[in-house]
Formats: structure tokens, C-alpha cells, sequence
């Protein structure tokens, strides 16, 4: 599988990367031994960059990615920090959405010391002696009232930054970014701060395009790299827009759907899948180094490395232009 750059950090990326919040028990619940399938299978596919947080079913993501990797060579491993886990009564544990998570609930925490600890605890809970790249999760302003938001802000730009740039100066990292689904997030941060890379879900896919306006000139200018997530916008680029398909976490509204529509009816036109070109598309911005796809199914993690394999036109990705969000 090919690789690309991150940048001047000395790290490349598949252009296929593993998400691992599928196999922290998102929405339903995962054996042991179904994650690891669906690790072997993204291994065995060429991919060499895997992803998690420590909020993945609550640490346990973490402890499986590790237990995978470590026998392993050749692998590149992200993580995130911002929000510590905290071990409370089974009773207390909250619903994030992952089925039986570890017993902890999660506290947000930007500083410098809530970074450091959080670096800390990820290594524990994988396993492991390194990571990678941390991102910052979910620092955006949907997340939080407006006096919550601007604090977390503070605390970051007032130290948590501090802490990722002294573990990247002292080799312990090799590369921070931030880990978010809003594109004013990300403004919000690099007016401030200098990032490597951002991990941006769902804003630069095939159907929504509003990271290409102003955040992807931008990131090229200051060498920020991206990886993309959510490319499949929460399924529908996937699905098609059958009877209960979804978007940005809902279901989808008619003019999402109608769009689609367009999209996957000029797509299979021309011989290709809706998910193939979900799957290709943000790799025809220099910006985008890996496309994170999540799944706890070998089967479709094996489905979509084969959906790499035959290339699209980049001019069919422009004559859907008009059927997509800016």
C-alpha cells in the first residue's frame, strides 16, 4: 500500500488507516477476538497506520490496539488526549454510545498537566513504549457552552500546547495535531498554534466539501497535514441513500439524500461503486495523507482495501461538483 509524508515529521502514512472506535464496542458490542480479525485483516491489506483514544469504550480501544501491535514492526499509532478517564461505580459509568465499556467516566482536561497525564495513561493502557502522533480530541465548539468552550481554549493555548510541543521536542512523540468534525475548530486552534497534522471527520468527502474552502488552502500554506475521517459521512456515502440512511450522525434530510442520488447515479455511470470514490476522493488534495476508515468486521475492512485498487478519474470527482456541500 502506497505511503505519504506527514509533513517534516519523518513519519508516512498509508493512504488506508485503521479507526479503532468500531472496535471499542461503538453502538454494539465486539469480542476480543472479532477486533483482532479486524486488525489481522487491515494488517494483512497493507495497512500500517492504526488509530485510537482513550475514549474509544472508555480505554478499552487502547488495550486492544496494543495488544495487537505489539508484536509487531513497522507501525505507526495515534492517540488522543483532552479527555482523562476517571474510574467510578458500574452504576456511574456514562452512555457515550460504546456497549460494556471499561468503568470510567470522562473528564475533560486541556492543560498541561491533563495532557501529560493523559500521554501517560494512553501508554499504560496500550502497552506500548511509544506513540506516534496525539491529537487533541474534540476541542470544537459544538461540544461545549461558549464560557466551557473558551476556557478549554485558555487552558490549552495557556499550557496543554506547551506540553505537546516538549513531548515532541524530547522524541517521545513525533508529531501533535487536533482531532475534531468542525472546520472552525480547526481556524479557531491555528490562529494560536502550530499544528502537524489534523484528523478532520467528515468535512472533506465526496459529498461534503466544506474543509476545501478555506481550512485545506490554509493547511497547505503552514505544511499542516490532514487525515481524513468520516469519509462515508456517517454511512450514507457507504449505504446510498436507502430508507434510514445517515448523515453527520442523523438521519439524512431529503436534500442530502437527493443529492446522493446524483452523485451515485452519475457514479455507477461511469462503472464505480459509491463507496470506492467515498474512499478515493480525499486523496486527490496533497494535503490529505491517510483516509481512516473504522470498522469491527474483517470483511469490510477487507472490502474497502479493495475498493483502492482501481482508481477513479479525478474528473469524475469534479463533474459531481454541483451535488456537493460547500
Amino acid at each position: 500500500m502506497k505511503k505519504r509524508a506527514l509533513g517534516e515529521t519523518g513519519l508516512e502514512l498509508t493512504e488506508l488507516s485503521f479507526g479503532a472506535g468500531a472496535i471499542g464496542n461503538l453502538y454494539r458490542p465486539v469480542t476480543q477476538e472479532t477486533a483482532m480479525l479486524a486488525m489481522v485483516a487491515a494488517w494483512d491489506a497493507g495497512v500500517r497506520y492504526f488509530d485510537t483514544a482513550p475514549f474509544y469504550g472508555h480505554g478499552l480501544s487502547e488495550r486492544r490496539v496494543g495488544d495487537f501491535l505489539r508484536d509487531k514492526d513497522g507501525w505507526v499509532l495515534s492517540s488522543k488526549v483532552g479527555k482523562l478517564l476517571r474510574p467510578v461505580a458500574e452504576a456511574d459509568v456514562p452512555d457515550h454510545g460504546f456497549v460494556d465499556p471499561l468503568p470510567f467516566t470522562v473528564d475533560f482536561d486541556y492543560t498541561y498537566d491533563g495532557i501529560m497525564k493523559s500521554y501517560e495513561m494512553s501508554l499504560a493502557r496500550l502497552g506500548l513504549n511509544r506513540i506516534d502522533i496525539l491529537y487533541v480530541h474534540d476541542l470544537e465548539p459544538r461540544g461545549f457552552d461558549e464560557a466551557t468552550y473558551k476556557k478549554h481554549l485558555t487552558d490549552f493555548f495557556g499550557g496543554g500546547h506547551l506540553a505537546l510541543t516538549e513531548l515532541k521536542s524530547s522524541g517521545a512523540i513525533k508529531a501533535f495535531g487536533l482531532g475534531v468534525n468542525e472546520v472552525q475548530a480547526c481556524l479557531n486552534i491555528l490562529v494560536q498554534a502550530d499544528l502537524d497534522v489534523i484528523l478532520l471527520a467528515g468535512r472533506f468527502s465526496l459529498l461534503d466539501r466544506r474543509g476545501a474552502k478555506v481550512l485545506l488552502p490554509l493547511c497547505e500554506q503552514r505544511g499542516v497535514s490532514i487525515v481524513a475521517g468520516g469519509v462515508f459521512n456517517s454511512g450514507i456515502l457507504a449505504t446510498g441513500p436507502i430508507d434510514g440512511a445517515y448523515f453527520d450522525y442523523a438521519p439524512a434530510p431529503r436534500d442530502i439524500c437527493e443529492k446522493v442520488a446524483h452523485i451515485q447515479k452519475y457514479l455507477e455511470a461511469k462503472g464505480h461503486q459509491l463507496p470506492q470514490a467515498a474512499l478515493q476522493f480525499p486523496l486527490t488534495s496533497p494535503v490529505i495523507k491517510s483516509v481512516l476508515i473504522g470498522s469491527a468486521k474483517a470483511g469490510s475492512v477487507k472490502a474497502n482495501a479493495e475498493l483502492m485498487n482501481t482508481l477513479i478519474d479525478p474528473d469524475d470527482f469534479e463533474a459531481v461538483n454541483p451535488y456537493t456541500i460547500w
